[in-house]
Formats: structure tokens, C-alpha cells, sequence
């Protein structure tokens, strides 16, 4: 990540939002990440589930990603694509410290070779975790996703791992995380969490990343 990033644009050209419903006889937390990237819908098709090219911004990822195939994130997730229709989007299990959610990923053309990046995390999450952290506990590491993806997009180069942990721990890596945690709690709020709680998991959540 290179220094001088508009802070400010980055965290505001991404829609949050925090929900509820019942997902296969249970009832779910779901956190939304939305963003329109300048890029044609094949192209973010192919950004998003290339082996090749997933790495360039995200993590390194190795199995078959096809529908029924099975992934692995070096040093994260693994999972199942449970369906798959290209170019459109994809769901599949994420699998994670012994727990398993869900993604959803949906890609929309719009106007002008613009296409609509987003990505439902879907969990069965116990209130006092909740309590503890909100939604920013996976919507911030979304967030830096997010966020790698629009820079590969803007300039077709690899996001540089070493380099992306540095950043995290520079002001403006840490501004950074700070303003979507606080992003992540008006979308808690917005919800119906009141508002001193919303803003107490959000500041944990900083911490969590941030390291104080």
C-alpha cells in the first residue's frame, strides 16, 4: 500500500450494512460489503476467482475453484463453493478456526463498463461476541480486501504482502482501520444497536487490529 491514499474516499465509496435472517434453520448475522469498481464485469469476475490473480490482492489460494471444488487461503480460510454462476457470482462455506459462515459474492454491471462488487459474510454469531466486537470483527478485514482489490484494479499490479503489513501499522494504515470500524458501528446503529454499545465494539475492534 502506498502512502498519501485519500483515506476518506476509501472508506466512503464502500456501502456497509448489518442485518438479520434465518439461514438454514437458524438465525444469522449478516454483514454487506459493497463497492463500484471502473472495471467491466468479466474483468472483476476474473479478479475474483483467477488462482492467478486472486493472490495480486488478496491471499494466495490453492484447490479447484469451480462449483464443488474446495479452496484454501494461505494462512485464513477454507471452504466449499457450494454454487457458482460466472460471471455473475458465487457462495461458498468459509471455513475458520474450527467455525464455519458463508459468503455470497454478487457482481452487477452498471453503466459505462462499471461493474458492482458485493459480498455477504453470513455467520451464526452468540450475542456476547456480538456485544464484543459488532460487525467490524470480519467487515474491516473485508474492508482491506476490498480496498487490495481496488488498487490492483486501478494499476493491474500485485499488492505487495510485506508491505500491506507495514502499512497497517503506519498512521495512515491505522487511520485507515480506525475509520472503518467507526464505519462498521453507524452500520451497527443503523441496525438497531444502541449507539453507546455500537461505538464501544467498534473501538475494540480498532484495538483488535490495530494493537492499541
Amino acid at each position: 500500500m502506498a502512502d498519501g491514499m485519500d483515506v476518506t474516499h476509501e472508506i466512503n465509496s464502500v456501502r456497509r450494512q448489518v442485518g438479520r435472517r434465518v439461514f438454514r434453520a437458524g438465525e444469522v448475522r449478516v454483514v454487506t460489503v459493497s463497492r463500484t469498481y471502473d472495471s467491466p464485469l468479466d474483468d472483476l469476475w476474473d479478479a475474483c476467482t483467477n488462482p492467478e490473480r486472486i493472490p495480486r490482492w488478496f491471499l494466495p489460494v490453492t484447490g479447484e475453484l469451480r462449483e464443488g471444488g474446495r479452496f484454501q487461503l494461505q494462512g485464513n480460510a477454507s471452504g466449499t463453493i457450494e454454487r457458482c454462476d460466472p460471471p455473475k457470482g458465487f457462495f461458498a462455506t468459509w471455513e475458520y478456526g474450527g467455525e464455519v459462515s458463508w459468503i455470497q459474492l454478487r457482481l452487477t454491471p452498471v453503466a459505462d463498463d462499471r461493474t458492482r462488487f458485493e459480498l455477504e459474510h453470513i455467520a451464526h454469531v452468540d450475542d456476547e461476541r456480538w456485544a464484543e466486537f459488532g460487525p467490524g470483527a470480519v467487515g474491516v478485514g473485508w474492508d482491506l480486501g476490498v480496498l487490495g482489490l481496488s488498487r490492483h484494479l486501478a494499476s493491474g499490479e500485485s499488492v505487495d504482502r510485506a508491505e500491506s503489513m507495514a502499512w497497517l501499522t503506519s498512521e495512515e494504515g491505522r487511520r485507515f482501520v480506525t475509520s472503518s470500524s467507526e464505519a462498521w458501528g453507524a452500520a451497527n446503529v443503523a441496525a438497531g444497536e444502541p449507539e453507546e454499545a455500537a461505538r464501544a465494539a467498534a473501538e475494540r475492534t480498532t484495538t483488535a487490529y490495530t494493537g492499541g
